[in-house]
């Protein structure tokens, strides 16, 4: 499988996409946390070795229209990971928190059928390799406070207000 590696600015700094010959996203990362991508493209796929090339316009569209406003836009874009099937039916869960809501880790897990897994769900939202597509930001603490976010918590907090969480 080629990996593409292609950049889109945004508001809150340059993001890196990674698409297959398919062109379905396999990652979103930000350009400076660029070594964490490497690592979970390792992870997921056993290579970190991309090709430039130019990401669909359907996903960078789609992207735009997200950050001027348009919050379901996400919805439009076809993601293909390879984790592992807990992982996935977390990072399904994650699609199905709509904008400008957030949800609990527990409730993440409740809402995959494991209750008590809790922390795992955690340990799936670092791994995931799609943020703000698979929208891990949306995962808060049970007291409602904000918690990790691979992108950064300024980057946390921005999305959650843009999408009208905060």
């Amino acid at each position: 499988m080629r990996l593409q590696l292609d950049h889109f600015p945004s508001p809150i700094g340059i993001i890196c996409l990674v698409t297959d010959d398919e062109g379905r996203l396999r990652a979103l990362d930000f350009d400076d946390h660029q070594e964490r991508n490497l690592k979970l493209l390792r992870r997921h796929y056993g290579t970190d070795r991309l090709e430039a090339g130019k990401a669909p316009e359907r996903i960078t569209r789609a992207l735009a229209d997200y950050f001027g406003g348009e919050l379901s836009a996400l919805n439009r874009i076809e993601v293909a990971t390879s984790g592992t099937p807990f992982q996935e039916a977390a990072w399904a869960a994650l699609r199905a928190i709509p904008a400008g809501e957030t949800r609990s880790y527990s409730q993440q897990a409740e809402a995959i059928g494991k209750p008590t897994a809790v922390r795992a769900v955690g340990l799936a939202n670092g791994a995931n390799p799609v943020g703000i597509v698979n929208p891990c930001h949306r995962v808060i603490g049970a007291s409602g406070a904000l918690t990790g976010y691979g992108g950064g918590m300024e980057r946390k907090r921005w999305l959650l207000r843009h999408e009208g969480a905060l």
